[in-house]
């Protein structure tokens, strides 16, 4: 299949990839910077967050100046633990949802939170401490805010993630297989699938009609074995050198992204959560060399 050059964006975490293996979006550089560096490299989407001190109107200004176009953005939460949790949640998601929606974006990925205590995070990619009851719960909640995305016009993208508690091919298949495909549709990361042992190309080829857009993202998969052999946790894993930029380490994308219905047209967002190279623009740079490759 043959991606249009519109259709793959950036989620640049280079910029706020901490020292001890995490992210800080306080580390950024001013918006302005990162869009310059970013159209540069040749991407012309960025993944959309609109910041907090600015309208929707004003963020998509601001791309617009910068030679640039939103792509799909991302909501995430703790699971909540009870009524008012829960309210907070579904409050966030519908608020962004409508950010979205006023970008002309027909996606959003969704997916649970981690914090550096979390038993996934001490124990990554190997489905620790699994509950049923929890990934019911689980299930439940994405199936809540894909309702309340639909009702804003957004498909929610169902987003498995290393660390949180829907993060193995098993609990995403149940998640898929529980909720309809018209409440929630697939957004996968495929360096998260992977790093968690999953056949992503398989799940990609069995939910091909529920993927909305996905994460472009590779990772070293020696440095994963020796993690889980070694009992590392998410940050030492990290730091370890796991991720590296688009092409340059284990996944087979090319393979990944033939998996893909023909009739595709979400978005391929690029993301490396820790950049491999000297510096976050050194690092966007070459995601950009790879995204000019794929036209």
């Amino acid at each position: 299949m043959t991606i249009s050059p519109d259709r793959i964006a950036i989620n640049p975490l280079q910029w706020v990839a901490t020292s001890d293996g995490w992210i800080d979006p306080a580390l950024a550089p001013p918006l302005p910077e990162q869009l310059k560096v970013i159209h540069d490299s040749g991407i012309g989407s960025l993944h959309a967050d609109v910041p907090a001190d600015m309208s929707t109107s004003e963020y998509r200004r601001l791309l617009e100046d910068h030679g640039l176009s939103p792509a799909p953005g991302y909501i995430s939460g703790q699971l909540p633990t009870d009524e008012e949790s829960l309210r907070e949640l579904l409050d966030k998601t519908a608020r962004i949802s409508e950010e979205q929606a006023e970008l002309g974006l027909p996606t959003v990925f969704v997916a649970t939170g981690m914090s550096k205590e979390a038993p996934r995070v001490q124990r990554p990619a190997a489905g620790a401490e699994f509950s049923r009851e929890r990934l019911e719960r689980v299930r439940d909640v994405f199936a809540r805010m894909g309702e309340v995305t639909r009702a804003n016009g957004v498909a929610a993208a169902f987003h498995p993630h290393v660390g949180t508690w829907a993060e193995t091919e098993e609990e995403t298949r149940f998640i898929l297989d529980t909720v309809p495909a018209d409440v929630l549709s697939f957004g996968p990361d495929i360096g998260h699938l992977g790093w968690a042992g999953a056949d992503c190309i398989g799940l990609i080829r069995d939910y091909g009609d529920r993927v909305a857009s996905l994460h472009v993202k590779d990772f070293r998969a020696d440095v994963a074995e020796e993690g889980k052999a070694a009992g590392w946790d998410y940050r030492r894993t990290v730091l370890a050198g796991l991720w590296a930029e688009p092409g340059h380490a284990s996944v087979d994308i090319p393979a990944t992204l033939r998996a893909l219905p023909d009739d595709f047209d979400g978005w391929l967002v690029i993301e490396v959560d820790r950049g491999a190279q000297a510096t976050p623009e050194d690092s966007v740079r070459l995601c950009g060399q790879w995204a000019q490759e794929q036209h």
